[in-house]
C-alpha cells in the first residue's frame, strides 16, 4: 500500500487522528477527508485497527533511518543515531497524539507482540551491528540479540523520558546518557 493514492489516504487518516485521536476517527471520517467514498477507502482497509497499523507503520518506519549507514560502522555512529530516531519519534506528532489521548494503542507493541516497524528497525539495526562486527569496530555476539537489546533500550526512552526529566536533569542529558550507554555496550 505504498501507492501515492494510498499515501494520501494514511495522509488523511492522519490529519483525523490529529484533529480527534483515534478512537473518535472512522474510515468513514478518513474517506471524507481524503475526498472519496467510503467503499473506496473500505476496499483498502476493512477497519481502523488495519489503516492505523499501515499508517503506524509508514510512520514510524522513516525512523530507522535515523541509524546511519555508510562504509564505517563504529559504537558512537549507532547510538547517535538510535538516540536520533528516539528524538524523532518523541517529537512525530502523530505519536505525541496517540501517547496523549489513546496510550493504549502501544500497550500491543510493548507486551504482547513487535510490530512491523519495530521489525524494520530491528533489520536495519541488525545488519549496522553486522557491518561493524565484520571492520572489528563492534563486540562479538548475537546481531539480532544486540540489536534487540538497544531498541527495548530506546523504547523506554521514546516513551518515559520525560518522566525521569525533573529534579534538574532534562530529556537532552538523559538523551545523551543513552548515546554513552549504548556506544560503551557495543564496544569491543
Amino acid at each position: 500500500m505504498t501507492s501515492d493514492r494510498h499515501n494520501g489516504y494514511l495522509d488523511a487518516a492522519r490529519d483525523c487522528i490529529l484533529d480527534v485521536g483515534w478512537k473518535r476517527t472512522t474510515l468513514t471520517d478518513v474517506a471524507r477527508r481524503a475526498g472519496v467514498s467510503r467503499m473506496t477507502i473500505y476496499r483498502a482497509w476493512p477497519d481502523m485497527q488495519t489503516l492505523l497499523a499501515d499508517l503506524m507503520t509508514r510512520e514510524w518506519a522513516g525512523v530507522a533511518t535515523a541509524v546511519p549507514e555508510g562504509e564505517d560502522v563504529d559504537p558512537d555512529r549507532i547510538a547517535t543515531g538510535v538516540v536520533a530516531a528516539v528524538r524523532a519519534l518523541r517529537a512525530n506528532p502523530l505519536f505525541r497524539r496517540i501517547l496523549d489521548v489513546d496510550p493504549e494503542l502501544v500497550v500491543p507493541y510493548l507486551l504482547d507482540r513487535r510490530g512491523r516497524s519495530q521489525d524494520l528497525i530491528l533489520d536495519a539495526l541488525a545488519a549496522r551491528v553486522t557491518a561493524g562486527q565484520d571492520q572489528g569496530r563492534l563486540r562479538a555476539g548475537d546481531p539480532v540479540l544486540l540489536a534487540r537489546t538497544v531498541l527495548l533500550a530506546a523504547h523506554g526512552f521514546a516513551l518515559s523520558a520525560h518522566t525521569m526529566a525533573d529534579g534538574g536533569l532534562t530529556e537532552a542529558e538523559l538523551d545523551d546518557e543513552l548515546g554513552r550507554f549504548l556506544a560503551r555496550g557495543l564496544a569491543p
